[in-house]
């Protein structure tokens, strides 16, 4: 039987791990901390080397992140500096484009007055000048092109009121998009004014015209490609009681009617003794022919004899 040795014999591998761990049962990160608390209690300080590399570490890591600081905020206000450069100077841009729009817009206007009298004084001189200078100012008016007042009919259309569920802190709820005005809705509106027998029709003070497009883009209503904004102001020029009873009689305004009522559109129209509706844009004038001299009738029986020399 074999015994284990004692004293001098070799000892196992898991003995001495035991060994270890029973006669180190303090952490060395532990052990240093508590001998540097036991020499400062001493009045010892620890080596002056150690101390400054720490030190030095410290600031290290808070110069870095000032630094850091310092750049992402400078680079974030010269982020905003530069958008709000960019965006004040399309602001100023197109602020200068549109008084220059509206310059060359009120001169062109003045140019049309001065060309239309001096045209009518022209055309006043004969009697044939003017038939034809009656004929124009009615062919004029048909486009839309003369300013037009007297009494009429206005409709009103507007896009819903706000639903009584919707929270009006918050506004979390949208808006239900049926509740709002379309460019069908206006379409409705005046082409039954000019079933009515409208003179002219308007749209919140845009003259329309034979050519005159209401469209519907993104969340604008369109007239002329020019947008107009909710309530729309249908104004239409005529004898107010026959606009009246021929609108109410519509089926174009029955099924607006239809309309409004399902998704709470407000429709609603009143008679008016005075409206006054600009002139419109003038029509694009695609071609024009000058109109020839009519030639000189010929006899039915026989033909003239030709002009002899000297004859």
């Amino acid at each position: 039987m074999t015994t284990a040795q004692r004293g001098g014999g070799p000892r196992s591998l898991g003995a001495s791990l035991l060994d270890q761990v029973l006669a180190e049962t303090l952490d060395p990160a532990y052990a240093r901390a508590a001998r540097a608390r036991e020499a400062h209690a001493q009045g010892e300080e620890p080596p002056p080397s150690r101390r400054r590399r720490g030190q030095l570490a410290v600031a290290l890591v808070l110069a870095l992140a000032g630094l850091l600081a310092a750049v992402t905020y400078d680079q974030a206000a010269a982020g905003a500096q530069g958008r709000e450069e960019v965006r004040s100077a399309l602001v100023s841009e197109i602020e200068g484009e549109s008084e220059t729009t509206d310059r060359l817009a009120a001169d062109l206007e003045s140019l049309r007055v001065d060309v239309a009298a001096a045209r009518d004084d022209a055309l006043a001189a004969t009697a044939v000048g003017q038939r034809v200078r009656d004929r124009v100012q009615d062919a004029e008016l048909a486009a839309g092109a003369l300013p037009v007042s007297g009494p009429g009919l206005r409709v009103t259309l507007a896009d819903a009121g706000p639903d009584a569920d919707e929270d009006p802190v918050g506004g979390t709820t949208e808006a239900d998009p049926r509740g709002q005005v379309r460019d069908g809705d206006l379409q409705l509106v005046v082409n039954a004014l000019w079933a009515s027998g409208a003179e002219a029709v308007g749209i919140n003070g845009q003259r329309l015209g034979p050519t005159t497009a209401i469209r519907f883009a993104g969340e604008a209503v369109l007239v002329d490609f020019r947008p107009v904004t909710n309530p729309y102001l249908v104004s239409a020029v005529g004898d107010p009681a026959t606009l009246r009873s021929r609108f109410l009689a519509s089926p174009e305004v029955n099924a607006l009617a239809v309309i409004s009522e399902t998704y709470g559109l407000r429709f609603e129209f009143a008679q008016e003794d005075e409206l006054s509706l600009p002139a419109g844009s003038p029509p694009e004038l695609r071609s024009a022919v000058p109109v020839s001299e009519v030639p000189p009738a010929v006899p039915t029986g026989d033909a003239a004899p030709e002009p002899t020399p000297g004859g």
